[in-house]
């Protein structure tokens, strides 16, 4: 059976709660598709997530990434197009706040992502959950992490298919949060759920 590594992010900044971590947790170990689902939770810190992923990476060498964020404010499930190769942001969890940083500084300006992002969102309406292709991934932690898993499958896995989806918060963060749309978390997991099945097919 293949393999499939699917990050998510410990909680930050204001956000007590990351529902992107709950979905990773509640998939872990799970077969969808052709799938074996390796979880795994990435620290949201510019300057050790990049290692930390880079060694989950050569560690299980899996077929496929899909890296998960959360987009507090957004209302759909967004796959991203594009990385781009700059670190620019508000502070990390450990208080770092990088400015116009290259990621790799002999690097692609950005990559695409190598999911299947329009038949996901295509899927993901067929079943009657909002989503849409996005076209900036940021230039926090989450943009870092999608351009690290692009890299390292452009340089050194050409096979591996590597991609970033946005999740909306859960009704549990928007209750602390305050006024942000929400889902409910099974709906956040049913949705990944089903990325993954288009990524098994594609």
């Amino acid at each position: 059976m293949k393999k499939l590594l699917l990050t998510g992010f410990e909680p930050f900044l204001k956000y007590s709660i990351n529902p992107t971590m709950k979905v990773v947790e509640a998939l872990n170990g799970l077969e969808i598709g052709s799938f074996q689902i390796i979880g795994k939770v990435l620290d949201v810190d510019f300057n050790t997530s990049g290692k930390q992923f880079r060694a989950l990476i050569e560690e299980l060498k899996p077929d496929a990434i899909i890296s998960l964020g959360l987009a507090g404010g957004r209302y759909k499930i967004t796959p991203e197009r594009i990385a781009i190769n700059m670190k620019d942001g508000g502070p990390d969890n450990n208080g770092y706040s990088p400015v116009d940083e290259l990621i790799y500084s002999d690097s692609e300006e950005g990559y695409f992502s190598s999911l299947p992002i329009r038949k996901m969102v295509g899927k993901l309406l067929e079943r009657g959950y909002p989503a849409s292709i996005s076209n900036t991934a940021g230039t926090y932690l989450c943009n870092n992490i999608m351009y690290e898993g692009l890299h390292y499958s452009k340089t050194k896995y050409p096979h591996m298919k590597s991609g970033f989806v946005h999740i909306p918060a859960s009704h549990e963060l928007a209750i602390q949060h305050g006024d942000i749309p929400s889902w409910s978390q099974q709906d956040l997991i049913e949705s990944i759920k089903i990325c993954i099945e288009v990524l098994s097919e594609d």
